[in-house]
């Protein structure tokens, strides 16, 4: 039997990425630690459970940084880092959904839906489980149970996904089979099972 009946993928660092020579080369650029201040747990919790915007995210960042026009500046093109879709972790998605729902789970901000159009990404899965939606993020055992409830299966029957390993821990502590993804090999090999049933 496939050990899994659903996929539940994370958005970040999976199936989207982004640009980070160009945040290093802005930080560089500006001197100034854009990456650490704006994903500080205590400027980035808010906007990802749905209690501030990834607007006021930014103006949070610039203020943390010291509001000057410099820091304004860094903190625009720091928000317009190009991102794209991984297209190796797209096709082995698109194949498993042949068989099982895919349901991405993200830690995400109000502005999700908008990047996902812009990726070309908004009708890909089965569902989205946002976190900045449904009022709780990864890791919090509620939003994998949401997902796993969104997919129609028991948490038991759901392959999990993410680049965080702490996010990765928590689906299997509900057991969820979990894949810490480095690279498209790491999904492809999680799905194996699923490709030999077909």
């Amino acid at each position: 039997m496939i050990p899994f009946a659903a996929v539940l993928c994370d958005l970040d660092g999976v199936l989207r990425q982004f640009d980070h020579t160009v945040q290093a080369e802005i930080e560089a650029r500006y001197g100034l630690p854009l990456r650490r201040t704006a994903f500080d747990p205590a400027l980035i919790g808010p906007p990802t459970v749905g209690l501030a915007t990834e607007a006021e995210w930014a103006e949070s960042i610039v203020a943390a940084l010291g509001g000057g026009a410099a820091a304004r500046q860094a903190v625009a093109e720091f928000m317009e880092v190009p991102f794209f879709v991984d297209e190796e972790v797209r096709a082995l998605l698109a194949k498993a959904q042949e068989r099982v729902p895919v349901i991405l789970v993200t830690n995400a901000m109000d502005t999700v839906e908008e990047h996902l159009d812009r990726l070309g990404l908004r009708y890909f899965a089965d569902d989205l489980v946002s976190s900045y939606r449904v009022g709780v993020a990864k890791p919090d055992p509620r939003i994998y149970e949401i997902a796993a409830e969104r997919a129609g299966v028991p948490p038991r029957r759901c392959l999990f996904v993410d680049d965080r390993p702490p996010n990765v821990a928590a689906a299997q502590a509900l057991g969820m089979t979990g894949v810490h993804f480095r690279t498209a090999a790491d999904l492809a090999a999680a799905l194996e099972p699923l490709a030999r049933s077909l």
